[in-house]
């Protein structure tokens, strides 16, 4: 059978699954995937059809039972039939063969109901009626009871013998009218003619270069967290803590992307699922271009996969010669600096920022050597808090190499101070004390001295005294410094920067 994923045919065995369509397509693990259902499922779900006529359009709502199916199975046939004959009582178009039983039961007839007739008591000669008023009949169906007509109704005052039925056709609510469903489970059954998509695409809007690089970075794992779902959109707040400056202002449409720029919520991502007019407290950040039913059905808790256009531009944890290929392949040339040798590891871009990198046409790598860069582990586990504040303050919250300046240090001093950031420090709760700090322990001083998110490093171990000098209340400890440190001291002096990358 054929089926679409992300726009390619592709032609699988009867019976194949989700897994076998996904294969070597781009997908990530437990996100979403839309499955578009071929017209013919459509039929077999839907209970409510469009009868487009001549004189106008009405809607059935079909019933259960034997005679529902036999009108689903005959859709398609049912165009291009003409009203034979019309009475005060009923409208009859046809004729069609069919294999309804005769049955001559007389039964009684609402206003509006559809059923089947035999013309003649001969199911060679069926017939579509649409009863016109209550009444009592036999019609050699028996029951034939289809369903009943719900809009359109005043057409059946004005129908005249002739007039011809031109499509009938299956018919969804707004919020499903591309008929699609999304999943997780990759053992979900295809049909013919199903088509699939494995991820949201969005085209970046170049008017707004730090919220689209926000959107980056929160998609940089290959997915975005759906925190929470409203009838009007789909919102990820995986992190709020952020600074965000006003830029590009829009009519927030149908599969716009916004990043919130102030008050509560700010950094919040939303993927608007119906139209909402331009708000100053968002910034534009893209639009949705493909993808946008599992925008539209995602609901809370589930993860998304998300592509953009353009793709991010960051070369920092490259080598310089990698970086100069990789910039090429986007179309941006390259300015070394720093250590310029091909196998020096990039550990700043400038401009960082993918919109702006691209619009210049250049960006600046600077290079250090490989033994300059410091590897940490960091326990999110025993101090979320303070893990979360040292990958903002280094920059490991958005790219693989953070950066230390160093604070103050001198010869045979037990510790190294690093600078941090004040205005994020009043988060630090403490944690519990600890009993001994050890050599090589990473931590910082929290909101409970006057130095609250100096960072660093302990160069021997104590019992009284943690990674910045402070006692335990004051201090907490969230992870390790895991390379040699008498190397690393070495020549080390204050205001240096010092360059890291998280051990994995």
């Amino acid at each position: 059978m054929k089926v679409i994923v992300n726009g390619k045919e592709k032609e699988l065995k009867a019976k194949a699954t989700l897994k076998d369509a996904l294969e070597g397509e781009h997908y990530v693990p437990n996100t979403l995937v839309s499955i578009h259902m071929s017209t013919e499922r459509l039929v077999k779900e839907s209970e409510d059809f469009e009868i487009v006529t001549e004189k106008g359009n009405m809607v059935i709502h079909l019933d259960d039972g034997r005679d529902s199916e036999i009108w689903r199975n005959m859709v398609t046939d049912m165009s291009q039939l003409t009203l034979r004959w019309n009475t005060e009582k009923l409208n009859a178009f046809g004729s069609f063969p069919t294999d309804i039983p005769l049955d001559k039961t007389e039964r009684m007839y609402r206003r509006y109901d559809c059923f089947f007739s035999l013309g003649g008591f001969d199911n060679r000669t069926t017939y579509f009626m649409i009863a016109r008023k209550d009444h009592h009949g036999t019609y050699g169906a028996g029951d034939g009871r289809i369903g009943h007509i719900t809009s359109g109704r005043h057409i059946l005052d004005i129908f005249r013998e002739g007039d011809r039925i031109v499509e009938v056709r299956p018919l969804v609510s707004e919020e499903s009218t591309e008929n699609v469903i999304v999943t997780t489970d990759l053992k979900y059954k295809l049909e013919e003619g199903y088509s699939i998509d494995t991820h949201i695409r969005i085209k970046l809007d170049e008017g707004s270069p730090e919220s689209a690089e926000h959107l980056l970075i929160l998609a940089s794992k290959g997915y975005l967290h759906i925190s929470d779902a409203t009838g009007s959109y789909a919102a990820c707040s995986d992190d709020q803590d952020i600074t965000m400056n006003d830029e590009d202002k829009k009519v927030r449409g149908v599969g716009t992307v916004t990043v919130r720029s102030q008050g509560v919520g700010l950094g919040r991502v939303l993927f608007y699922k119906e139209k909402r007019q331009l708000s100053p407290s968002h910034n534009c950040a893209g639009q949705i271009i493909g993808g946008m039913p599992i925008a539209k059905l995602a609901v809370d808790g589930d993860d998304v996969s998300v592509v953009t256009e353009p793709a991010r531009l960051l070369s920092v944890g490259m080598t310089q010669k990698e970086a100069a290929a990789f910039l090429e392949s986007r179309g941006v040339k390259q300015k070394r600096s720093g250590n310029v040798s091909d196998d020096a590891i990039v550990v700043e871009q400038i401009p960082e920022r993918t919109i702006d990198a691209i619009k210049k046409g250049e960006v600046e790598t600077f290079g250090v050597e490989k033994e300059k860069i410091h590897k940490v582990s960091l326990d999110r586990k025993k101090s979320p808090i303070s893990v979360h504040y040292f990958e903002k303050v280094t920059g490991l919250s958005h790219k693989p190499i953070g950066s230390l300046k160093v604070f103050f240090m001198f010869e045979g001093m037990p510790m190294i101070q690093f600078e941090g950031d004040k205005s994020r420090a009043h988060t630090l709760y403490p944690d519990d004390p600890f009993k001994r700090c050890k050599r090589g322990d990473l931590g910082l001083t929290n909101q409970s001295r006057p130095e609250a998110g100096l960072i660093g490093i302990r160069l021997a171990d104590s019992k009284e005294y943690g990674p910045t000098g402070e006692e335990g209340y004051g201090t907490n400890i969230f992870g390790r410094f895991e390379d040699d440190l008498d190397e690393f001291v070495k020549n080390l002096g204050d205001e240096e920067v010092v360059y890291i990358m998280e051990e994995r």
